[in-house]
């Protein structure tokens, strides 16, 4: 459910931005407090994780529309609000600068709604109170369900709210969240029971990250899971990416209902110009592909092999960049931290 910049105006994008950076400042002043270090690491595998999640695209049957998951929830109860907010933003970002996903006006809107929302309303609100001390197998299906079906949906509701204060498109606000919430409602549901299948597994593995152990019990968070993860990233990334759903995502489907047309064209106006010929120079592998693949409309060329090295170039690359960044933040945050342990 990454936005468009052609949905939003420069004040909307402005101030969506300065509420995401403030919030990433306090989320890093947190951590920052925090006496235990030990899922730094974490952070930047379950990044790279998500990163390539993202990349894969699920059919939702019978609407001709795709969902690809958002990972907020999943990150928020593995690592908490603040560590999952800045490692999800790192992961928008990285997208949006090299990889050309989502505006780069649109990026604190995307933030909003993909990580703030989850990690911060979702995530203590609904989650938490339906998966109590996340002991009971029934009740984390429930919650990991719940949580991640409305959280998605409170961030469609906000594309919409985000579009409507712009004003910048003709789209009816009622016909608008018409489309645009039963469908994240199919798309939440199916997020939902992956984000619980992956902690089916962790409980499994290392019970110790859903909080399931005595602290005289707990070993190393993430000393099992790591590296799982990080082999799940690149092998998702390098080639589960292929086979990826063609169809429109949530959003593009409720503009295409709405308007005929699956994109809108940016306005004519000197940031939204800007802003597109910025990004067009930072992507080094737009749409996820080489440039040389694209269609001049910017979308990847059909090809008769599902097999597409740009894809999987992406992938791999994307990966290793979100680990490289976020466990480069979460270790600055530690070394300045006042409280932190040295050894």
């Amino acid at each position: 459910m990454h936005m468009s910049d052609a949905l939003l105006s420069p004040l909307t994008g402005g101030a969506f931005c300065a509420l995401s950076a403030s919030t990433i400042a306090r989320s890093a002043k947190k951590i920052a407090a925090e006496s235990d270090g030990s899922k730094t690491v974490l952070m930047g595998v379950l990044g790279a994780f998500v990163f390539a999640a993202q990349m894969i695209n699920f059919t939702i049957p019978g609407t001709g529309s795709s969902g690809h998951i958002g990972g907020g929830m999943l990150l928020s109860i593995l690592l908490g609000p603040s560590r999952a907010f800045i490692t999800l933003a790192s992961v928008l970002v990285i997208q949006a600068l090299f990889f050309a996903d989502g505006g780069l006006l649109a990026l604190g809107c995307n933030i909003f709604n993909m990580a703030f929302i989850p990690a911060f309303i979702a995530w203590p609100f609904i989650y938490r109170p339906l998966a109590g001390d996340g002991r009971s197998s029934s009740r984390i299906a429930v919650a990991s369900v719940v949580a991640v079906t409305l959280g998605l949906v409170a961030g469609a509701f906000s594309v919409v709210i985000q579009t409507t204060l712009s004003g910048i498109s003709d789209l009816p606000f009622a016909t608008f969240v018409l489309f645009m919430l039963p469908i994240h409602i199919a798309i939440g549901l199916v997020e939902g029971v992956l984000t619980w299948g992956v902690l089916s597994f962790i409980s499994k593995t290392e019970p110790a990250l859903l909080g399931t152990l005595n602290e005289s019990k707990k070993v190393k968070t993430g000393l099992l899971v790591t590296p799982v993860l990080f082999v799940a990233a690149l092998a998702i990334g390098g080639t589960l990416s292929w086979f990826a759903s063609s169809s429109p995502d949530g959003l593009e489907w409720s503009i295409a209902k709405v308007t005929g047309k699956e994109e809108l064209r940016s306005p004519a106006e000197a940031t939204h110009d800007y802003l597109a010929a910025l990004q067009e120079k930072l992507a080094i592998l737009p749409d996820y592909d080489f440039r040389a693949s694209l269609e001049p409309s910017g979308r990847t060329a059909e090809s008769s092999s599902v097999v597409n090295p740009g894809t999987s170039l992406s992938g791999i690359a994307g990966s290793l960049m979100v680990l490289l960044f976020v466990g480069g933040i979460g270790f600055l945050i530690r070394h300045f931290s006042p409280e932190t342990d040295k050894s």
